[in-house]
């Protein structure tokens, strides 16, 4: 009796011991386990986010900037001769804000995807040498001067010793130099009707009200720095470059005649009118200097 106790008790005990040293073991292999965590995907930033310059022209909405990273360009931001990208800016509206050329802007700021630019970026909209006021920084090569001391006397040359000649006659005088950016021979773009008048703030060009296929003409003598419909709230566009100060934009158009680099005369048909992101059928034409909106009505010759 005694005896089948005693091994009743120590087989209880083993299989204690056995469930003890089990979970032992089990809970080791838990803390040496080797099995990586799951990966977390992380969404990208706005680094990797585009602004379409082709295309619809709708740029999609961008997260946050990540802070802990400096955006291109952030020394020269407020600096005269450069633009901070806004929400919503391709290169195109860059290039129609700052009045240059978008193809010239992707140069000067080294940009190897023309359609990415980033919230808050900063671009060079001047050409490198120049400041905002296109006047060149580039630094002068001034030549040597020749030094001898006061007392000194010129050689005598063979021409010393010769009678002095009469005195030539004074030169009459030069004429002022003058750059001629606001000498230009403007011309009404379309024969339609005035819609709408430019307002500071509200519109920046003139509504010339016509009907579909009525030809749209260069308003003075250009090169084209964009066709196509990448710009939103403007249709199928043409953006003339006149000079160093001037452009030119010619919107809603049903069909587009020229090509971007393409040179243009005045009153060249470059477009036939149309109503493409319009309610309809006009021409928005804006002159903007240096970037800046003008009224066209102040340029354009009396009707």
């Amino acid at each position: 009796m005694i005896e089948a106790t005693v091994n009743s008790l120590s087989k209880r005990h083993f299989e204690h011991l056995a469930a003890a040293l089990c979970a032992a073991a089990l809970l080791g292999g838990c803390a040496t386990s080797k099995t990586p965590a799951p990966v977390e995907e992380r969404a990208l930033g706005p680094r990797a986010t585009p602004l379409i310059v082709a295309g619809p022209g709708t740029a999609p909405a961008l997260p946050a900037a990540d802070t802990s990273k400096p955006l291109p360009g952030a020394e020269n931001a407020g600096k005269p001769g450069y633009y901070t990208v806004k929400p919503g800016d391709t290169m195109i509206r860059v290039g129609l804000e700052s009045g240059q050329n978008w193809k010239d802007l992707v140069k000067w700021n080294n940009l190897e995807n023309a359609n990415v630019i980033e919230v808050g970026q900063v671009l060079r909209v001047v050409p490198p040498g120049e400041n905002a006021s296109g006047v060149s920084t580039r630094p002068i090569t001034v030549s040597k001067a020749e030094t001898r001391p006061l007392d000194a006397k010129p050689a005598p040359t063979a021409a010393s010793s010769a009678p002095a000649a009469a005195p030539a006659p004074a030169p009459a005088p030069v004429a002022a130099v003058r750059e001629g950016d606001d000498d230009i021979n403007w011309m009404w773009p379309a024969a339609g009707p005035v819609s709408s008048v430019f307002e500071e703030g509200k519109s920046k060009g003139l509504g010339i009200s016509g009907k579909p296929g009525d030809p749209v003409l260069a308003a003075a003598d250009g090169r084209v720095v964009y066709a196509g419909s990448g710009l939103r709230g403007y249709g199928n566009l043409v953006i003339l470059k006149h000079n160093a100060t001037y452009l030119t934009a010619y919107a809603h158009n049903q069909t587009l005649l020229v090509k971007e680099d393409q040179a243009v005369k005045r009153g060249q048909k470059i477009a036939e009118m149309g109503n493409t992101d319009s309610d309809r059928v006009l021409l928005h034409f804006e002159i903007r200097k240096q970037g800046k909106p003008v009224d066209p009505a102040r340029l354009l010759p009396p009707r």
